[in-house]
């Protein structure tokens, strides 16, 4: 799985952004807010990654349970899901 071509990340006054770029910006102003793991997981998911691979650098990168993390990861995957974000 890995981020839909046509979105990109940026930083505006500290605060990450998620915004469609291209013929993805067509229609759509719709902008996603992402915290410091969501950026995390967004660089993870620019390359394609299966979600073991997604999880174990996680988990590499932050000391949380490793439960947590799983349900942290699919709310995130959903949310990018929802707003057709994702190519699986």
């Amino acid at each position: 799985m890995k981020i839909k071509d046509g979105y990109i990340l940026r930083d505006v006054a500290g605060v990450s952004f998620a915004v469609p770029v291209g013929s993805e910006s067509v229609g759509n102003n719709k902008m996603i807010t992402v915290n410091e793991t969501g950026k995390f997981m967004w660089k993870i998911l620019e390359k394609d990654v299966t979600r073991e691979e997604l999880l174990n650098k996680m988990l590499s990168e932050y000391d949380v349970d490793a439960d947590v993390l799983n349900k942290d990861i699919d709310e995130f995957l959903n949310i990018l899901r929802g707003d057709n974000l994702l190519e699986e």
